[in-house]
């Protein structure tokens, strides 16, 4: 014999009571009892959609407590509809529709609420009848007929943890349909998010003091919540650029213009590394052709690498075997009036490095790289091959220093395992997810995400005053 569901408990509510909507994150909010009014409504603002037309989504900004506009509760959640709502005083406007829950008294059961600016009516929330159930009873002359709540619960630290993870708007700055970006989708829309790819050569800027923005196509770029770049080497300055814009607006972005810069310069990262006391190998730079030798003899005795200051994926480093071999390379890049580093070959590495991806601080995984046979590069992309490897704790320490040094939530550090102590070899702003996700196994996209919605939730609020 099967039991029958269990009937909710009756209640009776008066003209206002204390409701909770927990999965938009107001845990408290008064509300006007209206059995007038069809449909319940929330007081909202900086009402967006976002999303795909399929299945949009609305994100809005909710001043819970009359009277405190510096107290704003970001929330998201699906479009249900949009309809045409007349309000008491006779004016109709398109609303957009959600669903959500609401409890009272420990009960709960699913609502719908439209959105609009109620931000000059005493209740910040109508609750219409659809909401008021079968086993609720209205006593129209009383008030607060069920628990109380408070407002203070909004500066509670436990309050604010178990918020919902509101959905986020992301832009992935890239040029590429690569494994990365598309992960990068894939993963972000998994988790509820809406993200877009944005070609960074195709975005221009309004560059001034009261409305910076940045435009694409010929209309102004949506606010974001977070900005990815995956910025390629061959357009670093302008790539740099845009994520200052977005800097200026105030949008996160999960990895800053000055470390992205600094990274990609073989020299300033070199100078960065150094100015933090982070282990490397020998490293020199000339511009007079006349300081050759002695360049080389900062390095010490040949073989030795000669590098391109902009090099990626292993492209302009040459190793020199001998001295003559050496001087040969340097006079040819010379020739070509291209800047590059003279740098210790380390031997001892044979042709592989290890690769730490750090996320927000921590080192979530790691590979070994080992190169092609006869190439003393390991990168994947000049036919390296990938493997996972356990690193030591100076490893891992010093590629969280160095994504440290260069102010980057995302890096990957590359390490040369020598007779005394890791080195760091480079540190990429936009490491690549394909090589270390398949040697690894681990969904890292996944790991950068839990990263992105930790520093997009909204801050907690300063308590001002004691609210009632």
């Amino acid at each position: 014999m099967t039991d029958s569901p269990t009937a909710p408990r009756p209640l009776t509510f008066g003209w206002e009571e204390w409701v909770s909507l927990p999965t938009l994150g107001l845990p408290a909010i008064s509300a006007k009892v209206d059995t007038g009014a069809r449909t319940s409504a929330l007081h909202a603002y900086d009402i967006e959609v976002f999303g795909p037309v399929a299945a949009p989504k609305v994100r809005f900004s909710v001043h819970p407590v009359p009277g405190r506009g510096d107290l704003a509760i970001p929330c998201s959640a699906l479009v249900t509809d949009r309809r045409e709502v007349t309000s008491s005083n006779g004016e109709s406007e398109q609303r957009y529709v959600i669903a959500t829950s609401l409890e009272v008294a420990g009960q709960t059961w699913p609502i719908e609420i439209t959105l609009t600016d109620r931000s000059g009516m005493t209740s910040r929330m109508l609750l219409g009848r659809q909401a008021l159930t079968d086993h609720i009873s209205i006593t129209p002359t009383e008030r607060h007929l069920q628990p109380i709540l408070s407002y203070d619960v909004y500066h509670s630290a436990q309050v604010r943890h178990a918020a919902p993870n509101r959905a986020l708007r992301i832009a992935v700055l890239s040029r590429e349909n690569n494994y990365s970006t598309r992960r990068l989708v894939e993963i972000g829309e998994d988790r509820g998010h809406s993200v877009e790819v944005i070609d960074t050569t195709r975005c221009y800027m309004a560059i001034n003091a009261l409305a910076p923005e940045v435009y694409y196509d010929g209309k102004r770029l949506p606010r974001y919540d977070t900005v990815i770049p995956r910025i390629g080497a061959s357009i670093t300055p302008y790539g740099t650029a845009v994520i200052r814009q977005f800097e200026t607006i105030g949008t996160y972005c999960v990895n800053g213009s000055a470390g992205i810069t600094a990274s990609r310069d073989k020299l300033h990262a070199h100078q960065v590394l150094a100015r933090h006391k982070i282990g490397m190998p020998v490293t020199a730079f000339a511009a007079s052709p006349k300081d050759t030798g002695n360049l080389i003899g900062l390095v010490g005795s040949a073989p030795l690498i000669v590098k391109l200051l902009e090099s990626t994926q292993g492209k302009g480093v040459v190793l020199a075997e001998t001295k003559k071999a050496a001087e040969s390379v340097i006079s040819a890049f010379r020739g070509l009036r291209a800047n590059f580093l003279v740098q210790q070959f380390v031997k001892e590495a044979a042709g592989e490095d290890v690769r730490c991806l750090v996320i927000g601080g921590k080192v979530v995984a790691a590979m070994k790289r080992t190169g092609a046979e006869g190439d003393f590069r390991s990168n994947l992309h000049q036919g390296g091959q990938a493997s996972v490897t356990r690193i030591s704790k100076p490893e891992r320490d010093m590629a969280v220093r160095a994504a440290r040094a260069f102010g980057l939530n995302m890096a990957g550090v590359d390490l040369l395992r020598s007779d005394d102590g890791p080195k760091v070899l480079e540190v990429n702003s936009s490491p690549g997810f394909e090589g270390i996700e398949r040697a690894t196994g681990k969904d890292l996209v996944g790991k950068l995400y839990d990263e992105i919605e930790q520093k997009a939730r909204p801050r907690p609020v300063p308590r001002r005053k004691r609210l009632s």
